[in-house]
C-alpha cells in the first residue's frame, strides 16, 4: 500500500507539473483551455472551473493539455442545418442548441444561412417557415448543446493557431521545462535536508563487510594520494577505483592531520557496460546554503547528461529496447526504491522528472518536441504547415508512440511474472 500511494503521488505529480506548465502558458496568451487531465481512459473525477475541464482518468500513462484550435472543433454547423438558439440580457446569443431542440423549448429555431463563429462571431438565418432573414450576434463565450452536454464555442483569437510563433513554441517547451525546474527543486530540497557533497575525497560513510572497511577505512578520512598519485576530486577517486576491479591500490587518507597508509582491493561489480571496481565508501555531506542552489543544478544537468548518453546508446543499438521500462517496470523500481527511504525516493522522483522532461522534447510525431520542430518549420518557411498533414504525422506518431508503450508494458510483465 506504501508503494502504491508513493506511486499515485510521485506519478501525479510529475504529470502535473508538466502539464501545468502548457496550462499556465496557454492561459497568459489567451488560449482557451479546454481540458487538463491527469492520465488517459475514462474519468474517474471531473469538474468544471473558468472555461476549462478538469478530468482524472484511469490509466496512468501521462496526461494532456487540450487547447482550442490544436484539434479539429468537435462541433461543425453548415449551411442549411437547423439549431436553436438561447438570449442573454443583452441579445446576444449564448446557447447553440445543435440538436434535442424539443428539449429547449424556448429556443429560437432557425435555419442556417451563414455562420462565423471564428472572426466575425454572427449567425444568420430564417425561422421555420418563414421568409424574413434573421442575423444575430454571438456572444464570445457562449456555447454549443449537443446531447444535452454544454461546449464552449472558441473564437479564433482564443485558438493555438491564432497566436505568434513564440508564444506556440513557448506554451510547448513549458511543459517538459517545468519537468526540470521541479528536479532543480527536489535536489535542492535534498540538499537543504542532507547535505552537499564536499569538495574533497572526504570519506562519509564505510559499507559494512566491503573492501573499504576491511582495509581499515573510516568515516571522516580524506584521500589524498592513490598509487603515488595526488588526488583532490572525488571523480578522480572513482575513476581509479572503478578501473581496477580485483587490483591491490595503495592509498594515503588524512585522519585527525596524519598521513595513514592503506591498501585496498576493489571487488569486481557486473554491469551492461562494463565490469567496475567498488570499495564501499560514500563521498562525505557538509551543510552549505551557499552551494545547495549550484548544486541542485549540476545534479539536474549530470542526470541530463546520462539520460542524453544512454538514449544515444538505444538509437545506435548499444541498448535494447528490451532495456525500457513502462508504468508496471517504473512501478516496480519505484517499490524497491520506496524500500530504501524518503530520500531515495526523492531522488528517484527528480531523476524520472528529468527523464520525462528530455523524453518530450525529442523531434518525434505527437511529442513536445516533434510538435515545436513543426512551429520550427513555419517560423522558417514563414507560413504554417498544412493542419491535415500535421495531424495525420502526429495521429501516426501517437499511434506508433502506444503500440510501443505497450510492447515495453509487456516485456515489463514478462519480467515480473513469467
Amino acid at each position: 500500500m506504501t508503494t502504491v500511494i508513493a506511486f499515485i503521488l510521485m506519478f501525479g505529480l510529475l504529470v502535473f507539473v508538466h502539464e501545468f506548465g502548457h496550462y499556465y502558458v496557454a492561459k497568459k496568451t489567451g488560449m482557451l483551455v479546454r481540458e487538463f487531465a491527469i492520465g488517459f481512459g475514462p474519468k474517474v473525477f471531473s469538474t468544471v472551473k473558468n472555461e476549462t475541464l478538469y478530468t482524472i482518468r484511469l490509466l496512468p500513462m501521462g496526461g494532456y493539455v487540450r487547447v482550442a484550435g490544436e484539434d479539429p472543433e468537435i462541433i461543425d454547423i453548415k449551411p442549411g442545418q437547423h439549431i436553436g438558439l438561447t438570449f442573454n440580457d443583452s441579445g446576444e446569443v449564448n446557447q447553440i442548441i445543435v440538436n434535442n431542440k424539443a428539449k429547449h423549448p424556448d429556443a429560437f429555431v432557425i435555419e442556417v444561412e451563414h455562420i462565423d463563429l471564428d472572426h466575425a462571431l454572427t449567425i444568420e438565418g430564417y425561422e421555420m417557415n418563414e421568409e424574413e432573414k434573421y442575423s444575430f450576434q454571438v456572444n464570445e463565450k457562449a456555447s454549443f448543446i449537443m446531447d444535452e452536454k454544454a461546449t464552449q464555442i472558441a473564437p479564433y483569437d482564443r485558438q493555438f493557431a491564432s497566436k505568434t510563433v513564440g508564444q506556440r513554441a513557448l506554451q510547448l517547451f513549458a511543459g517538459p521545462l517545468m519537468n526540470f525546474v521541479l528536479t532543480v527543486v527536489i535536489f535542492l530540497i535534498l540538499a537543504n535536508i542532507q547535505g552537499v557533497p564536499v569538495e574533497d575525497v572526504r570519506i562519509g560513510s564505510v559499507v559494512d563487510n566491503s573492501p573499504a572497511q576491511e582495509a581499515g577505512f573510516q568515516s571522516g578520512d580524506t584521500v589524498i594520494e592513490i598509487e603515488g598519485k595526488s588526488i583532490s576530486k572525488w571523480e578522480e577517486f572513482q575513476e581509479v577505483v572503478e578501473a581496477s576491479p580485483n587490483e591491490p591500490l595503495e592509498m594515503i587518507v588524512l585522519r585527525d592531520n596524519q598521513q595513514v597508509p592503506l591498501e585496498v582491493t576493489p571487488a569486481l561489480i557486473e554491469t551492461p557496460e562494463q565490469d567496475v571496481g567498488q570499495v564501499g565508501v560514500t563521498l562525505a555531506l557538509e551543510k552549505s546554503f551557499i552551494r545547495t542552489i549550484p548544486y541542485s543544478i549540476e545534479e539536474t544537468y549530470r542526470w541530463s547528461t546520462l539520460i542524453l548518453t544512454n538514449l544515444g546508446k538505444l538509437v545506435t543499438g548499444q541498448f535494447s529496447i528490451d532495456m525500457l521500462s513502462g508504468p508496471v517496470g517504473i512501478y516496480d523500481a519505484t517499490d524497491q526504491v520506496v524500500k530504501t527511504g524518503l530520500m531515495n525516493f526523492l531522488t528517484w522522483t527528480a531523476v524520472l522528472s528529468v527523464n520525462l522532461g528530455i523524453i518530450n522534447l525529442l523531434p518525434l510525431p505527437a511529442l513536445d518536441g516533434g510538435r515545436l520542430i513543426f512551429v520550427g518549420l513555419e517560423a522558417v518557411r514563414g507560413k504554417p504547415i498544412d493542419p491535415q498533414k500535421e495531424g495525420v504525422v502526429h495521429f501516426i506518431g501517437f499511434a506508433l508512440l502506444m503500440l510501443l508503450m505497450i510492447v515495453v508494458t509487456w516485456n515489463d510483465i514478462q519480467r515480473l511474472f513469467l
